[in-house]
């Protein structure tokens, strides 16, 4: 599920978007700047502030996340199960290790979000088929002046 690919993604994007739903079916987005993968089946996010994610996930542990290269214009959509480990769970050190390891240990993490992954779409900017001859290339020149952003 989550093969070499998706991890690149997920290793250089900067942001992950967490779609939860609450049981009357209100939906809830929110941005993640802490996650990683564990192996080809866990995405692991860190819960720094999420209380409207954490309630929706005890409701209804059913999740989507995505990830996307906003030059490349390309990313994945991740669908799958929630549950949430908290600090006093035998497993949080395990599990809050890799996200430590990879950013810092200096924001409070309250939890874990596990997701043992169910589905994984690719997400494309509409160029790439609507214009046969779009490359990542040009999609990174236009991003560029878009998001006026310089190369250093």
């Amino acid at each position: 599920m989550i093969n070499n690919e998706v991890k690149k993604y997920i290793d250089k994007s900067i942001l992950c978007w967490l779609a939860t739903c609450n049981m009357q079916n209100e939906p809830n987005v929110s941005p993640k700047e802490l996650f990683t993968y564990q192996d080809d089946t866990t995405l692991l996010i860190a819960n720094l502030a999420s209380p409207n994610s954490i309630n929706n996930i005890k409701e209804n542990p059913n999740v989507c996340v995505s990830f996307v290269d906003v030059f490349v214009q390309k990313g994945f959509k991740i669908k799958g199960k929630a549950k949430l480990i908290d600090k006093d769970d035998e497993s949080f050190q395990a599990k809050v290790k890799p996200l430590t390891d990879l950013f810092t240990d200096k924001f409070p993490i309250k939890s874990v979000i596990e997701i043992k992954v169910t589905q994984v779409d690719v997400i494309q900017a509409p160029s790439y088929f609507l214009y046969p001859d779009t490359t990542e290339e040009s999609q990174i020149e236009n991003a560029m002046i878009a998001y006026k952003v310089k190369s250093i």
